[in-house]
This record gives structure tokens, sequence and C-alpha cells, in this order.
């Protein structure tokens, strides 16, 4: 029971100090959530009976101004950027690891200027708990903004200019590494790729891996045209690099929708794949099981992205000190390559 030298109720860091476990799983035992043992579960139990304690949701929200909500923020031009398979995946996966906690999960696209001033609006009253940013490119204000929020924040992908502390993000350079590689395997020579957009991390990293692969190969890098992770970007990649490099006989693209688009111009072009061409995507997004031919791609776990994503926030939130979270990749071998 409580000391009677004091009407101060225990607090949650007490109960896990008696349980002799983490204040998260203490959280977690008293909203029922997963991923708790038996043996805490019942020590928390038993830690919660002795001190007394009696979770009060509605007092720890005016104490703490909680407001029961957390942010997910895309960086984009227009609304139909949910409809990419890409973010719909992520939302799936933080939804999923929210349902079994009270919080709430809300989406925003920061449109450039008025989007972002909204968002800045919204964060400033602190009318959110905390915040996943997306789809970070360059410069981008959100990061600043963000920051000035005094929010928990944690960063689905790494940022272009320096590391936060708290981050999901897939291994980019390794899983291009493997696309170049089983090209090379396959006896392609005159391999080009398709980047992403030179200011965002991933299209970085994705076209360092490529260029590894290469040079441990004995090779350097054979032709590169910048892409903008759209279709059409891919289409107009690849005719301008058939139309300089007609001789080449792979490409690396760094995403399915542009690997789509290369595809479709290839064979405008009467180039057959993987014939004359081999090509291999990167995402494994439902686009890659529609092409013609089925498209060889490397594989990333999108959903698992957005589910260990919201794990972290919600572990900041619980007052835990996560470490940054990288995913691996793997090749998914179809007819393209």
């Amino acid at each position: 029971m409580p000391s009677p030298a004091t009407s101060r109720p225990p607090t949650l860091d007490e109960v896990a100090a008696r349980a002799g476990v983490s204040r998260t799983v203490v959280s977690r035992v008293i909203n029922n959530g997963p991923h708790v043992s038996l043996a805490k579960r019942t020590a928390v139990e038993k830690a919660i009976r002795e001190l007394g304690y009696t979770p009060n949701r509605a007092a720890r929200t005016l104490v703490t101004r909680q407001t029961g909500v957390v942010m997910l923020v895309v960086s984009g031009e227009g609304p139909e950027v949910f409809a990419d398979p890409f973010f719909a995946q992520i939302i799936v996966g933080a939804s999923a690891a929210l349902e079994k906690t009270d919080l709430h999960l809300m989406l925003s696209l920061a449109t450039p200027v008025r989007g972002r001033d909204r968002l800045r609006a919204f964060l400033q009253t602190r009318s959110a708990d905390g915040v996943m940013l997306v789809a970070m490119r360059g410069d981008d204000p959100l990061i600043e903004i963000a920051a000035q929020s005094g929010l928990p924040t944690v960063f689905v992908g790494l940022p272009l200019n320096g590391t936060p502390p708290f981050y999901v993000d897939v291994d980019n350079a390794g899983g291009s590494r493997l696309a170049t590689e089983h090209l090379l395997r396959s006896g392609r020579r005159r391999i080009a790729m398709i980047t992403g957009p030179d200011d965002t991390a991933v299209g970085r990293d994705r076209r360092r891996g490529y260029t590894e692969a290469l040079l441990l190969a004995g090779h350097g890098p054979y032709a590169v045209e910048s892409g903008d992770f759209l279709e059409s970007g891919g289409a107009a990649a690849m005719r301008a690099l058939l139309s300089v490099h007609p001789d080449l006989d792979g490409v690396v693209a760094a995403n399915d929708n542009m690997a789509a688009g290369a595809l479709r111009v290839l064979r405008d072009a009467g180039r057959s794949v993987p014939g004359d061409v081999a090509v291999v995507g990167f995402d494994d997004l439902t686009v890659a099981v529609h092409t013609d031919p089925k498209l060889t791609t490397v594989h990333q776990p999108v959903q698992a992205l957005g589910r260990e994503a919201a794990r972290m926030l919600v572990d900041l939130l619980d007052g835990e000190h996560p470490d940054p979270f990288i995913l691996p990749t793997r090749m998914v071998i179809r007819d393209s390559a």
C-alpha cells in the first residue's frame, strides 16, 4: 500500500522497480498489450497489488497533456501519394502495431507551403503525442518543424543529412548490391542503373550499392540515369539510357515503379526481356507481379517498416530509449532477370 507518510499514489516507475521490469513492460501489462511473458506479467500484477497502483488515464492525460494521438507524416505533392502501395503498406504496418495500444493514428500529407504551415500549427499546440516522418527529401522543412515541436519523433527511412537518434530503415545499399550481383552472375556486364532522386538518402544508398557491386567485380559503373520513383520517370530514364547506350544488357531500377516503366520502353523498342536486357527492381510490391514479364526484384519488408517505427514511437512515449533498426532485404527471382 502507499506509504502513510504521503498521499502521493505510487507511480508507474515504482511498479516497474518493484517488479524488476522496464516501464514499457508495466505499460503493456496495464494495457493488455502483446509481447509480455507470463513471468513478467505475473510480477507486474503482483507489484500493482502490493503498491496499490491504480491507472488513472484521465488524470494522467491532464498531467502529461497526452492526447492519445500519434501522427504519420508524409512529405509529398498530392493526396494520391497515399494510393502508392509503398505508403499504403507503411500505414498498414503502423496501424497493426498501434492496434492494442490506447493510441490513435492520424495521417498527414505535408504538401509544400500550406500543408507544412498547417502541420507546424498543429504540432505547436501539442495536439499529438509523437510523430513518424516518412519520405524526407533534402533539407525538408518537416524535419525542423518536428524538431521545434519537441515531440518524440521517429524517422521511417533516414533523412539525407545527419543521422537522427530514432529511425527505422532497410538495407538499401545492400539490397542494390544484391540486385547488381544477380545480374553479374547471369553474365551481364553492361549494367545500367535508374536511380532514385538524388535529394533522398534512399536514392543515394541504392546507387552506392550498385556502384560497390560493380567495383568489387572489377568493373566501373556503366551508365546511370536519374529517376523519380514513378513509372513515367522510369520510362523516361530508360529511353535516355537506350539513346546513349543501345548495347546495355542489364538494368537495375531503384524501385519497382521505375522498373515497370523501363520494361514498357524496352518492349516498345523491340528488346526482349530477359533475352536482350535483364531488369531488376526494388520493393517487391504489387506491381512486380503484374508486369510483363514478372519482375525480379529486391524484397524490402515495407509493412515491417511501419510496424517497427510505430513500436519505436510507443517505446519513446513509455520513456524508453530504443536503438535504431535496420531491416534486411532479399532477392525475389521471377522472369525479368
